[in-house]
């Protein structure tokens, strides 16, 4: 732990899944004695709050309440950058009075950066989901700029950068090669794992809570298995079909309880099988915790909590990103695929006897167990920032 305390400025995007994942390692710079400020919109304030740190209102342009997201790629960038040329004045407007001894910011907060150089002060990038490998330019970005729009899109972003005072004026740089990043998921997910540059990115995994409570959920004295059954992004199915699938999958299924959290209410609550535990929905890591196979829709959290936890998953998927984390789930062999029109209770129950029948799969979950908790979480994220800091004020 660092002996002299300083000044921490994150820079949010007001997206739940951009800011969950990185809020233990502000609880823990702020449990270390450092004043954290954390600039973000209106409605995630009170989550930011509960850790400690300052909230920072500001005023977002992304389409949060209504969720009339574009549909291109083009346009959804195009809403970040606007995004990144409304706020940066704002943080001007509080920072520049009071800056920040390092900047940390969400992947979707070019304001954060820019903000940083030019102050001429560090800053750190946290990453909730891939980072660029060496290459991705050429395989990814290149693709992106043939676009239609992305010759302007690029030019407009080049801009801005040469107005906005930062120091990386080249739109590529700026936004695919931060200077130092963490990112907060397994090294086992990342694709090209072996291409991205160690120097600048550290994987520390999924970061929870130093010393959390483990006791809100407790197995059953009676239930040799356990099952979780947790789709939160089940969109691609009616809730009520996933449940009836799953119930005429796991019914009765000897020596096994079905945990079955649920977002929007169940029919089944009416006729809850005998095995059956429907549930609300809640970050599900306490029952992962106790728990032998899940049934996932493979998000960026959900997939590393899998793996976190060393629970085989019955992989959903739902758009092009979860269907990248399901197949590579079933690469690093923890997981059986699923597709939506698949879903049906003999694949359901195929894909677990498949899954707990295999000896395989059980030694490849152990290993990535510990390979996952051997990143260090929260701990080594939050290590890592004094480690910066302390390097940042050697050389000033």
């Amino acid at each position: 732990m660092m002996s002299r305390s300083a000044h921490i400025a994150m820079v949010g995007t007001p997206l739940v899944g951009h800011v969950l994942p990185g809020l233990e390692i502000i609880r823990e710079l702020v449990a270390r004695g450092h004043r954290v400020t954390y600039a973000n919109a209106g409605p995630l304030a009170e989550l930011v709050a509960l850790t400690g740190a300052e909230p920072v209102g500001i005023t977002s342009t992304l389409p949060v309440a209504d969720h009339d997201w574009p549909r291109t790629p083009i346009a959804s960038a195009s809403r970040f950058l606007d995004e990144a040329m409304a706020v940066l004045p704002q943080l001007h407007a509080v920072y520049d009075d009071d800056p920040a001894d390092l900047y940390l910011y969400d992947v979707g907060a070019y304001a954060g950066r820019a903000l940083a150089e030019a102050q001429g002060r560090g800053h750190v990038q946290l990453a909730a989901a891939h980072v660029a490998w060496e290459g991705a330019q050429e395989e990814v970005g290149a693709a992106f700029a043939r676009l239609p729009g992305g010759s302007e899109y690029r030019a407009r972003f080049a801009a801005w950068l040469s107005r906005c005072g930062a120091v990386t004026t080249n739109v590529e740089e700026f936004t695919g090669h931060p200077k130092r990043v963490l990112a907060m998921i397994p090294r086992a997910l990342q694709p090209h794992a072996e291409r991205v540059d160690a120097e600048a990115v550290s994987f520390v995994g999924p970061c929870f809570g130093v010393g959390r409570e483990q006791d809100r959920w407790t197995r059953p004295a009676g239930a040799k298995k356990v099952l979780l059954v947790s789709l939160t992004d089940a969109a691609h199915l009616a809730p009520q079909e996933i449940h009836h699938q799953c119930a005429a999958a796991f019914t009765d299924l000897p020596g096994w309880h079905v945990v079955l959290q649920t977002a929007g209410g169940s029919d089944l609550a009416e006729r809850v099988p005998r095995n059956f535990e429907v549930r609300p929905w809640e970050p599900p890591l306490t029952i992962l915790e106790q728990a032998d196979v899940w049934v996932t829709h493979a998000g960026t959290d959900s997939s590393s909590q899998g793996l976190y936890t060393g629970v085989p998953m019955i992989a959903v998927p739902n758009g092009p990103a979860q269907c990248l984390h399901a197949d590579r789930l079933v690469e690093l062999g923890v997981a059986r695929r699923i597709d939506s029109a698949e879903v049906t209770a003999a694949a359901l129950r195929t894909a677990l006897m498949e899954l707990i029948g295999d000896p395989q799969v059980a030694a490849r979950s152990a290993w990535l167990w510990s390979e996952v908790r051997a990143e260090g979480g929260t701990r080594r994220a939050a290590d890592l920032i004094e480690e910066q800091l302390a390097g940042d004020r050697v050389s000033c």
